[in-house]
C-alpha cells in the first residue's frame, strides 16, 4: 500500500491529507490540541460529514509528522473505531456523540489496528525520507553515521565513542585477539 501511494515531494503530511481527502471525497480537518497526560497524542474521529485528526500541538515537528501519518494510515487501511468516545468528547465538547462513527486513539499498540497503522506510517515515512534525500544535492550520509543514528533511535542513548571496527582501543591496528595482560 505504501509503495502505491503517491507521496508529495518534498514530503508534507498536510499535502498528503489533502490528496487523501480528494480521493475519499470528504474533508479531513486537522485540529491541534494541547497534550494531556494519559490522553492520546493523536486521535481520528470520523462522522458522516468529515474526518477529524486531532494531534498534540505542543510536541516536536517530527512527532507531529508521525502522528499525522499514523492517523492517515488508519484512513488508508479503513480501520473501524475501537477507542472509547471519552477522549474525543473531552477534546470536542460540541461534537454530538450520535454523529461519531469511528474513533481511533493513538495511545498504545496492544490493538492490531494500532500496530498496523504504526507499521504503515513507518513505511510511508521511510519511503518519503528516502525520496526527499534523493532529491537533495550532495553526497549521501556515511554508512557509520546511519549506523550511529540507528543505534541512537533504537536505544534512546547517544552512541559511545570508541574504536573503529578492527582497531585496538589505543588506535593501533587490531587483530581481534586480546593483548598480553589484557582480557
Amino acid at each position: 500500500m505504501a509503495e502505491q501511494l503517491e507521496l508529495p515531494r518534498p514530503f508534507d503530511p498536510v499535502a498528503l491529507l489533502e490528496q487523501l481527502a480528494v480521493r475519499r471525497g470528504r474533508p479531513i480537518e486537522l485540529l491541534p490540541v494541547p497534550a494531556r497526560p494519559h490522553a492520546p497524542c493523536g486521535l481520528l474521529v470520523s462522522t458522516l460529514e468529515a474526518d477529524y485528526i486531532l494531534y498534540a500541538a505542543d510536541t516536536g515537528a517530527l512527532h507531529q509528522r508521525h502522528i499525522l501519518v499514523h492517523e492517515i494510515a488508519h484512513l488508508l487501511l479503513d480501520h473501524a473505531g475501537s477507542a472509547p468516545l471519552a477522549p474525543a468528547a473531552a477534546l470536542l465538547p460540541n461534537l454530538s456523540p450520535a454523529l461519531v462513527q469511528r474513533v481511533l486513539g493513538r495511545t498504545s499498540y496492544d490493538e492490531p489496528q494500532e500496530r498496523e497503522a504504526e507499521l504503515l506510517a513507518s513505511v510511508i515515512l521511510n519511503r518519503a525520507d528516502r525520496a526527499d534525500a534523493a532529491d537533495r544535492p550532495g553526497p549521501a550520509p556515511a554508512r557509520g553515521s546511519l549506523d550511529a543514528l540507528g543505534l541512537l533511535l533504537s536505544s534512546g542513548r547517544s552512541p559511545e565513542p570508541g574504536p573503529a571496527d578492527g582497531e585496538r582501543p589505543d588506535g593501533g591496528p587490531g587483530d581481534g585477539g586480546a593483548e598480553e595482560g589484557r582480557p
